[in-house]
């Protein structure tokens, strides 16, 4: 589901990515994301989720994302969702963008 010309992050706190996330996501909170917009590539498309469709992170990191030059878009769902429907999460940290 992750596709190589994307960078899927995780905007929810991170001891929330590391109970459980989408398998390549990375955690990149909102409260983090102004200082963290240099490591992010500029080349590739942005997916932000959170904790579902009515968690306003995403949409926040989107717009904040967008208003700086990035192809940014939200992902509805979140990580309750993703597993409902039967796919992976994964738990830990995993690295940088």
């Amino acid at each position: 589901m992750v596709a190589e010309d994307m960078v899927v992050l995780d905007v929810r706190p991170e001891d929330e990515h590391a109970a459980g996330h989408i398998p390549g996501a990375f955690s990149v909170p909102l409260e983090d994301l102004d200082r963290r917009l240099g490591d992010l590539p500029r080349d590739r498309e942005i997916v932000a989720y959170c904790r579902g469709r009515f968690c306003l992170f995403a949409r926040q990191a989107v717009e904040r994302l967008r208003a700086d030059g990035f192809r940014a878009l939200r992902m509805e769902d979140g990580v309750a969702e993703w597993e409902e429907r039967g796919y992976r999460v994964a738990v830990g940290a995993e690295g940088d963008v």
